[in-house]
């Protein structure tokens, strides 16, 4: 995956019923990394985000839920230095997938 197309985006969500919100972490949890209980990151391009808002309107619901999707620019630009942690820091892919 080149490093030119693949964005890094923050997403977080506020959620109130159980089973709903459990179904967004685990399609969060698919596509990136969880940092904090409702917050991840996600690295990928325009073609995967648009499958994961999709999926994600699957399990929210529109008259309730709320997810907040930030655009924290290109991974080649450094992504991951965007971000500032005060206190001990999650982990997370610090750029692009890992793979094991």
């Amino acid at each position: 995956m080149s490093a030119d197309s693949v964005r890094r985006y923050l997403i977080a969500y506020d959620i109130s019923d159980d089973p709903r919100r459990n179904r967004v972490a685990k399609t969060l949890e698919s596509y990136g990394d969880r940092i904090q209980y409702s917050v991840f990151l996600v690295d990928v391009r325009p073609a995967k985000l648009l499958r994961l808002r999709a999926a994600l309107r699957q399990v929210m619901d529109p008259d309730g839920d709320c997810a907040l999707i930030c655009d924290l620019g290109p991974l080649s630009h450094g992504g991951h230095r965007r971000m500032e942690f005060i206190g001990h820091p999650p982990a997370y892919t610090s750029e692009g997938p890992l793979i094991l």
